[in-house]
């Protein structure tokens, strides 16, 4: 197995998983099967994080938009979910991830939100890779929800209109406290952001693959990390290059 070597790893990339549904339809399979193979793709991606350096790894498990799809892939989708934390938190736990989670959080069903709220707790003290989760969540949903808060802050006179920054809007984000992402990745050959860290991603790289997610293993992870390497991020100003390689 190579082994990754870098000056430069991103500090947080973002991952939107897609085309398991595709991945199952080329092979005449139920929609759910790719699904479960895009949970093994899940472990390949926190595992490769962790071995590189990869500090804060976000992942777009599922949108405030799904909620429209069937009733039965919902349920396969939810299902999913919590077997992967009842069955891997333990691991993750291990190996020192920290799980945090982003989205609303308002009416989850069932025993989700406990899960969820059990594996923030469990890893809370963890110091490695920060493990994402955005989960029934959408970019504009979370801005607007940040809104809100501050537009409450100005009427009851605890924030002054002219003490809004774009510090102050980040703070009030989901994602408060964690640096907004270097890299954007999405599987799949789609080239769009889908709701994803409108805020956050006003500097990112994007980088768009063509595999679809059940097919995103270390290798392709690698590849893209290395396309990021070459870029040179400007932030308005003068270029910052970055500097990875792969080495055996």
């Amino acid at each position: 197995m190579s082994k990754f070597t870098a000056a430069n790893v991103p500090e947080h990339v973002a991952i939107i998983m897609d085309g398991n549904g595709r991945w199952a339809n080329s092979r005449g399979l139920p929609r759910t099967m790719g699904h479960r193979k895009g949970v093994e793709a899940v472990r390949e991606a926190v595992r490769t994080a962790g071995e590189i350096g990869i500090r804060y790894l976000t992942l777009f498990a599922f949108s405030s938009e799904n909620w429209r799809r069937p009733e039965a892939e919902v349920s396969d989708l939810m299902g999913l979910l919590k077997a992967f934390i009842r069955r891997d938190l333990a691991e993750l736990h291990t190996q020192n991830v920290r799980v945090r989670v982003i989205g609303d959080r308002k009416n989850l069903r069932g025993d989700v939100l406990p899960l969820l709220l059990e594996a923030e707790d469990t890893t809370r003290g963890n110091t490695g890779v920060t493990l994402v989760i955005a989960f029934n969540y959408g970019s504009r949903d979370e801005m607007t929800r940040a809104m809100q808060s501050l537009a409450l802050d100005v009427a009851q006179g605890r924030l002054a209109p002219e003490q809004i920054t774009s510090e102050t809007i980040s703070s009030r984000m989901d994602t408060a406290g964690i640096p907004d992402p270097d890299l954007i990745l999405r599987t799949s050959g789609e080239e769009r952001l889908s709701n994803f860290l409108l805020w956050q991603a006003a500097y990112a790289e994007l980088i768009f693959v063509s595999e679809l997610w059940p097919d995103f293993t270390r290798e392709v992870f690698l590849a893209a990390l290395e396309k990021y390497g070459r870029r040179e991020r400007r932030f308005g100003g003068l270029s910052q290059p970055q500097t990875l390689a792969v080495g055996s």
